[in-house]
């Protein structure tokens, strides 16, 4: 007998972190690792969503407006399907800017998502976007100078709006390469670079961040890296690997 209640008890101790496991944690920890099942983001969106019925927690908004547009980058097979995942991450982040106006993460997920569904809309539909994603930019450097997602969001408006309203590739550039120079290991901003690069004839510079990215030991996101960023770096080393 006493062996089997020791036994019982063993078995409580291993139990009770998973018990006590929030679905905030759940969620992180399932798309912290989306690369190797995909289809974790699908449980991660669904076990926030119904947290969001029995409590409307900032942290959870926040976290499940960026599950929205990973569930668009990833998950989504139509244009259709993604601008209603961006449209929803959108609301959420929304929701939390209201609720916390001044939490950089409500801010950087709220306009990561307008900026994203205006992209995939088309640019010159969606400048009636730019405005609030100014507002937002502005709002998170304020908060955090160093937002290394603000920076690459930022990079990708001026380098997407064409100059006649606003867009400017300095600018995206110095966005970019200040979000490297804090994060190097954040290898969305440095394909981003790398796509600027080429746009401006400068390929050999390209080729070197492309490299860095294929080379990367040790990424911010290991996700991201081994589903978008990676491929997308050698996609476009591709395209210019006869070039000189």
């Amino acid at each position: 007998m006493s062996k089997r209640l020791a036994g019982l008890g063993l078995a409580l101790c291993l139990a009770t972190p998973a018990a006590a496991e929030t679905p905030r944690e759940a969620g992180r920890a399932l798309i912290a690792r989306y690369h190797e099942d995909p289809a974790r983001i699908d449980r991660a969106r669904d076990l926030l969503e119904e947290e969001l019925k029995r409590e409307r927690q900032v942290e959870t908004l926040v976290l499940l407006s960026r599950i929205y547009f990973l569930y668009g980058e990833i998950r989504a097979t139509t244009d259709e399907d993604k601008l209603a995942a961006y449209a929803r991450g959108r609301e959420l982040g929304q929701r939390a800017v209201e609720l916390a106006p001044r939490s950089e993460e409500a801010h950087v997920w709220y306009a990561i998502n307008t900026g994203r569904w205006g992209q995939t809309k088309g640019v010159m539909r969606s400048l009636f976007l730019l405005p609030t994603l100014r507002e937002e930019l502005n709002t998170i450097f304020g908060l955090n100078p160093r937002s290394v997602r603000g920076h690459a969001l930022a990079g990708n408006v001026f380098f997407e709006v064409p100059a006649l309203f606003g867009g400017d590739r300095k600018k995206a550039e110095e966005h970019y390469r200040q979000g490297l120079a804090i994060d190097p290991r954040f290898t969305v901003i440095r394909n981003d670079l790398a796509r600027l690069l080429i746009a401006t004839g400068r390929q050999a510079e390209a080729r070197r961040e492309l490299e860095r990215v294929i080379g990367e030991k040790a990424p911010t996101s290991i996700a991201d890296w081994t589903v978008k960023d990676l491929p997308r770096a050698r996609t476009l080393l591709e395209s210019i690997k006869d070039t000189r």
